[in-house]
């Protein structure tokens, strides 16, 4: 019997951000440098794949830093924390490696900026995510989290000429395009940070999206349920006029989808593993005569060095 055809096409870039790769090699080599259990606050990245292969591994997935004995290992996640987790890890002698994205750190910073020059700050994000639950508490002063142009104009900060703004890493230009909008208009003197603070994996998942929406009758994004930017990307499919659906893996996938489909367009968030691609094209592979293409997009060469009593001694020299 002749298996219909199915063209795949996969994004370009899609899948592991340099934070993330980071935040991952950070457990490897503390496992394998200090050896289970190594304490991980919060899940190292959004996916339930990498961080179960963790917990096969000894690592110990917690909440809260009550949870972790007094001076064992503990490990930060890439999405950063409040400087009162800090405090109390030093307080409990715990040795801390930090797996906080580098992009994450700088919007911290920012915040911290903005704040010690006497302005409010406007944090765009999601509430309850923790990304923004670090960044809420890096500020000494009024934080106001908007989430939507809508809340803009219910903002009422102490001051509208001291005023500014940063935004959740997890979110792109196109994200908070229509929000910055809002708050400059409303408040034409707010403050905002360099461009490049944008997370650029974020930007140049959204764009591979877009452009795979245009050569594809279903997208597949592969991603947890509680990432943002994958969540981001299949609201962006569907927003282009194609069916696009995120699932954590291959077996999610709804055969129902696949009817009258002739190209099935493939992306992963930025901390879904690449494995979990090539397992959905081997599981499409069993049902029909498929052909992969990649779309053209632009390579990510961002390096993000690892904390110095994790490197290697060739990683250390090459970092300075």
């Amino acid at each position: 019997m002749t298996r219909r055809a199915l063209r795949i096409v996969l994004a370009r870039p899609r899948g592991f951000c340099a934070g993330v790769v980071r935040a991952v090699d950070i457990v490897e080599r503390t496992l394998e440098r200090f050896g289970a259990p190594v304490h991980v606050r919060h899940e190292i990245v959004h996916n339930r794949h990498v961080v179960d292969d963790f917990r096969r591994k000894g690592a110990r997935f917690v909440e809260e830093l009550d949870e972790v004995p007094d001076s064992a290992i503990t490990v930060f996640s890439a999405h950063g924390v409040a400087p009162s987790v800090e405090t109390d890890a030093v307080r409990r002698n715990l040795h801390v490696i930090d797996a906080t994205c580098p992009l994450v750190r700088k919007i911290h910073n920012d915040a911290r900026r903005f704040a010690r020059q006497g302005y409010d700050v406007v944090l765009i994000g999601h509430s309850g995510h923790p990304e923004v639950i670090g960044t809420m508490g890096q500020v000494d002063g009024p934080v106001h989290l908007v989430s939507t142009v809508e809340e803009v104009a219910a903002l009422r900060p102490a001051s509208s000429d001291r005023l500014a703004y940063v935004t959740q890493t997890t979110l792109s230009v196109d994200d908070t395009r229509d929000i910055i909008a809002a708050l400059q208009d409303r408040f034409p003197g707010i403050a905002g940070p360099e461009i490049d603070g944008i997370c650029y994996a974020t930007q140049n998942r959204q764009t591979a999206v877009r452009a795979l929406a245009t050569d594809v009758d279903l997208i597949l994004v592969i991603g947890a349920r509680n990432s943002s930017n994958s969540n981001r990307l299949r609201e962006i499919g569907n927003e282009a006029g194609v069916e696009t659906h995120l699932v954590s893996d291959a077996g999610m996938v709804d055969p129902a989808w696949l009817n009258g489909k002739q190209a099935v367009g493939i992306t992963a968030g930025a901390s879904a593993p690449e494995f979990l691609v090539q397992e959905m094209i081997d599981h499409l592979g069993t049902s029909y005569d498929i052909a992969v293409t990649e779309m053209d997009g632009p390579d990510e060469s961002v390096y993000f060095k690892l904390p110095r009593e994790l490197q290697t001694p060739d990683e250390a020299d090459r970092d300075g």
